[in-house]
């Protein structure tokens, strides 16, 4: 059984403008936002942005004017000159991106009527008016991305577009004439198929013809590098691997580094076990692709995605484990299948855990089996990770954050006012995404959450740059917002650091950033500096949180979640030792909110307050936003109807940093005899 999630009592932490020039990143002069002259909060040093819709202003769904954007964000007032210069800033500028997306060339999307194909999609990301297939809109995103990647699926990739043509001998087939039907339960039944075809591993051999797969492989790669544009947009060659058997989501992501790519992809028809996969990525990587892969959806794997065990059942070792670090480098925390970060059942302590866990069915079951909890959440998976270092001496799951889309039209959907669904012609439109009708993947559209977004710290933006600050985990997902959030691991910070002109400069040479492993050095507990700035299209900043994973020396799993930064001057409750609700300004049947909570940005320093030398650690950040309306509020607000009931009508956007580890020196390490949920035999 888990332990709880406890929580303590931790200084408070004021917040302050961090001018930090261009040695630091992203931090903005008082005089780069709109102030709101309603805030409580202004003051000397600090302005929070205004993002208030009252009235039908601009953003106001209901107003009839598209969104705009209250600041673009000035590369040398933010710091970050490598964006406007052209040339690569040492301390790295952040990149916001998507990476994982589906176009009319996977196909489950095209079954379900995509049509907008891998060259809108990153028309889109750039920020291009693209139409919508489904319904015959102009969509845009109101911030674009720096960077994407299409992650169309490996197994019968762009052959479903073929069967559009009726010289094509694929439109005479069974799954060809569901699709040119053009009905929708012919689209589902065509899914059906093929996710039969999938998860049992029995091909459909009409759709794996080498020769068209091999071309429409080469066009997709040809797509990447077109609009691969150094300096100003960024694309990665990637596919993603679908295993799923017997429903269980064992999905991964494959990215390379080059401009080739490899002659062919690996699918679930080829193994539906990870081992193999990895064996792919060593071949490939030996050929002179270097490559990592990503896992997502790991809420819905009932289980499989984080066991203690391979795929042959037997008890992880260390090469096992050397493998799986060297292939699998991150993992997605966020989706539109919703979080994995944890749950209330595993951290009953976490007053933020049930964060878009709606979507809870496992996929193509249409809601009816529901996955299992333990090992398919990624706090678990990272404290368990420690554990097998202390057990084995290596770390299987050692993993840095992400978010992303797995949008399965082409669009990268993380602007929660911006939403037009995930599923094309299923969830197109309001009326149909909040008719909560069930969908064949597994729960009905008013479910799913809005994209995830990836951020990643970088010199400059192109694709070797992109592709190492993932690889060594630089990198932060959001719920979709564009938090910018920086965070630092050493054993002696400044208490002062976060406010230094110097701090980004200074915290790279005392210690190490997101992604990193602290020095085995333990005369003292360790130390971190967190620093967020808030999303100027989104909420005030709530608070930041550092959530702490480890193993007992009775060989258990422990979680600690810390307040280290928080806004408005709020108490700590001295009976509960928690940091009081920032608040709620959200007006549900307009769909708007006030920024006249919390903050715009919150910084810290923090020491480990419960460190213990001879024990494994895992530690990351978490920053919060203030309540804003979910997507079906903004949905509901538009349809001039109520919010549906079953979901929260409000959310707390937020970001999730990628780790930092400590290892003690082999001399300090005391391991139990016997690890109960790592081993899981009896002693």
């Amino acid at each position: 059984m888990r332990t709880k999630t406890m929580r303590t009592k931790t200084m408070r932490t004021k917040t302050h403008l961090l001018r930090l020039t261009l040695l630091c990143s992203a931090v903005i002069a008082a005089n780069a936002f709109a102030a709101d002259p309603a805030s409580k909060s202004v003051g000397k040093h600090h302005k929070p942005l205004l993002y208030d819709f009252p009235g039908g202003g601009v953003g106001d769904p209901s107003s009839g004017k598209s969104h705009q954007p209250l600041q673009e964000f000035d590369a040398d007032v933010v710091g970050e000159p490598g964006r406007g210069s052209g040339k690569k800033n040492p301390l790295n500028n952040v990149y916001f991106g998507e990476q994982h997306l589906h176009t009319s060339n996977s196909p489950d999307a095209f079954s379900f009527g995509t049509r907008n194909t891998p060259d809108d999609a990153y028309r889109y990301c750039k920020g291009e008016s693209v139409k919508k297939n489904t319904t015959g809109d102009m969509v845009k995103r109101v911030t674009p991305y720096d960077w994407c990647a299409v992650t169309d699926h490996a197994v019968f990739m762009g052959m479903f577009p073929l069967m559009l043509d009726d010289k094509n001998s694929l439109s005479k087939t069974e799954i060809g004439k569901l699709i040119r039907s053009g009905k929708r339960a012919d689209g589902e039944k065509a899914f059906g198929l093929i996710f039969k075809s999938v998860a049992s591993g029995n091909p459909i051999d009409y759709l794996v013809e080498p020769k068209t797969m091999q071309s429409i492989w080469d066009k997709q790669k040809a797509t990447a590098n077109k609009h691969n544009d150094p300096g100003k947009f960024t694309t990665l060659i990637a596919f993603e691997w679908t295993s799923v058997p017997y429903n269980q989501n064992l999905h991964h992501n494959v990215f390379f580094r080059d401009d080739v790519g490899p002659d062919v992809q690996f699918s679930a028809l080829d193994s539906v076990k990870r081992e193999d996969l990895w064996t792919y990525q060593e071949v490939q990587r030996a050929q002179g692709h270097e490559n990592f892969s990503i896992p997502h959806n790991s809420n819905l794997s009932n289980s499989m995605m984080f066991p203690p065990r391979t795929s042959a059942g037997n008890l992880i070792d260390k090469h096992w484990a050397q493998r799986s670090q060297r292939n699998s480098v991150a993992v997605e925390i966020a989706q539109t299948k919703g979080t994995s970060e944890t749950h209330p059942a595993l951290s009953p302590d976490d007053d933020f855990a049930g964060f878009e866990i709606e979507y809870k069915h496992l996929i193509g079951t249409s809601g009816e089996v529901v996955g299992r909890l333990d090992h398919s959440f990624v706090r678990q998976a990272l404290t368990d990770g420690v554990g097998f270092q202390e057990m084995i001496g290596v770390n299987p799951y050692k993993l840095g954050i992400v978010g992303g889309a797995d949008a399965h039209t082409a669009f990268s959907v993380n602007e929660e006012f911006n939403y037009t669904g995930s599923s094309a012609a299923l969830d197109d439109t309001p009326k149909k995404r909040l008719d909560n009708v069930m969908m064949v993947s597994g729960e009905p559209g008013l479910k799913w959450s809005t994209s995830g977004t990836t951020a990643v710290w970088a010199p400059e933006n192109t694709r070797t740059a992109i592709w190492d600050g993932m690889k060594r985990k630089e990198t932060y997902g959001t719920s979709g917002t564009m938090i910018r959030v920086r965070f630092f691991g050493s054993w002696d910070y400044p208490a002062n650091l976060v406010k230094d002109k110097d701090f980004v400069k200074k915290a790279y040479a005392g210690g190490v950033p997101m992604g990193g492993d602290l020095p085995k050095k333990a005369s003292k507990a360790p130390t971190f500096a967190v620093w967020a700035l808030k999303d100027p299209n989104s909420g005030n900043l709530d608070r930041i949180q550092i959530v702490k994973g480890w193993y007992r020396q009775d060989g258990q799993p422990q979680e600690k979640v810390y307040d280290v930064a928080w806004s408005d001057k709020r108490k700590v409750d001295p009976k509960t030792g928690k940091v009081p609700p920032v608040g709620n300004t959200v007006n549900i049947k307009k769909a708007t909110y006030k920024n006249t909570i919390g903050d715009t940005q919150l910084g810290a320093v923090w020491t480990d307050p419960d460190f213990e030398a001879s024990q494994h650690a895992v530690y990351y950040a978490r920053v919060i936003e203030i309540p804003t309306p979910r997507w079906t509020t903004y949905d509901a607000a538009k349809l001039g109807v109520a919010p549906p009931a079953s979901v929260p009508a409000t959310l707390q956007e937020r970001a999730w940093s990628s780790p930092i580890w400590y290892t003690p020196e082999a001399n300090l390490i005391k391991r139990p005899a016997f690890y109960p949920g790592l081993q899981q035999t009896l002693p």
